[in-house]
Order: C-alpha cells, then sequence, then structure tokens
C-alpha cells in the first residue's frame, strides 16, 4: 500500500501568520511573509521525525496554495519563496503542489497513493479532505507524528 503525509505550508510548518505585516505584503505583491516565516517547530526533530516515516515507506508531500488574487508573475515569486523556504530548513518532500488559492489539494494527489494523511491548519480542508485521514496543525504534530511512527512498529 502506498502512503502519503500531505504537508500544507502556511500556518502549519511556517509561522506566516505571525509575521507582522503579512497581509499588506501580500496585497502588495511582495514576498517577504514567504521569506522570513520562522518554523512552528523545531526542524531538527520535525526532519528527523519524518526521515524515519520516509523509511518506513510513507512519501512526504507539500500541497500548498499560492495568495488569493495573485496575478501571474506573483505566484511565481511566491513558488521560489516556498521553495527557498523548505531548502532552508531541509524539510525532506518526495513531491510539491504551489497551487492557487482554493484549489482542492486532493486532486494533487488522488491517483497517487492508496492512504493519504493530510495535515493542515485550515478546518474547512482538512474537513473536505476525503483520501484518508488529517491532522489538525492547529495542534502540536510532532505528537501526532510520533504516534504514527510508533505504529509503525506495532
Amino acid at each position: 500500500m502506498t502512503k502519503a503525509l500531505v504537508f500544507d505550508m502556511d500556518g502549519t510548518l511556517a509561522n506566516f501568520y505571525g509575521v507582522d505585516g503579512w497581509l499588506n505584503d501580500l496585497q502588495n505583491e511582495k514576498t517577504r511573509p514567504y521569506e522570513v516565516a520562522q518554523p512552528l517547530y523545531n526542524m531538527d526533530t520535525l526532519c528527523a521525525v519524518l526521515g524515519l516515516l520516509r523509511c518506513c515507506g510513507w512519501s512526504i508531500v507539500i500541497t500548498s496554495w499560492l495568495a488569493k488574487n495573485a496575478s501571474k508573475d506573483y505566484d511565481n515569486k511566491v513558488r521560489q519563496a516556498k521553495k527557498e523556504w523548505l531548502a532552508k530548513y531541509h524539510f525532506p518532500y518526495d513531491e510539491i503542489h504551489l497551487v492557487k488559492y482554493g484549489t482542492t489539494k486532493a486532486n494533487c494527489t488522488r491517483k497517487k497513493f492508496d492512504y493519504q494523511i493530510l495535515v493542515d491548519d485550515n478546518e474547512s480542508v482538512r474537513n473536505g479532505w476525503h483520501l484518508g485521514d488529517t491532522i489538525n496543525a492547529n495542534n502540536n504534530i510532532l505528537e501526532k507524528l510520533v504516534d504514527l511512527l510508533v505504529a509503525e512498529y506495532k
């Protein structure tokens, strides 16, 4: 059985909404919030847990929305900034989907894995997920990921 952990970024991995002036920057098509957002977790710990999950057969996928009502040029700049943020923190992933705001996230991976767990801070996105389970990123995702890892060895 193929299985994947599908991660949102903003508000899930990166403290995007904690960046002072983030909304104004988005409205003015500035990428600063994507560049300066701090991780919400100790990335060494998170990456270690994800590395172990990958060894257990889990694929790691990033599926994250771009800014709402953005130009094509800004979308491209945001894609680049998000990829650079992931590289800066050595976040391991097997595939990435940086898609228009509001895109149904399940459509990005629907036919690729038998079972998928979405890790997202947006309740309506989690409620619309039908490819497996969800993890509420408003809580400590590390605890849930460690639980998942422990379950692999039972």
